[in-house]
């Protein structure tokens, strides 16, 4: 299938754009009607302040229902997170380890001086 050429595309555009009448009312002439400026909107009523204490209230309810939802991890879970990470940590402090004592001697002689 033939792409579109950009002339094509601009005169679907066109199309599309060109006002339809429905009921002696343009379609572009609804949606400007519909359309109100933020000036021109009522105030809104509600500030967000809640009753004294009734936030917090909210807050503790809503974070443990929270809780409720969580899926906590079994014992042998969290052995097996630990081991994880133990073992994740001594392999890199082992390869820092390795770095620090390759780069040691460029360090005292390049920038120490010595």
């Amino acid at each position: 299938m033939a792409r579109n050429t950009r002339q094509q595309k601009r005169r679907a555009r066109r199309q599309e754009q060109q006002p339809q009448v429905e009921q002696g009312v343009t379609q572009r002439a609804r949606t400007r009607q519909a359309q109100v400026r933020p000036s021109q909107q009522p105030p809104k009523t509600q500030t967000g302040r809640k009753g004294a204490g009734q936030g917090s209230r909210r807050f503790i309810a809503e974070s443990a229902a929270e809780l409720r939802k969580v899926e906590w991890p079994g014992q042998r879970q969290v052995m097996t997170g630990t081991v994880v990470v133990l073992i994740a940590c001594a392999i890199v402090g082992f390869y820092l380890w390795l770095a620090d004592l390759a780069i040691q001697p460029l360090v005292e002689r390049v920038l120490l001086g010595r």
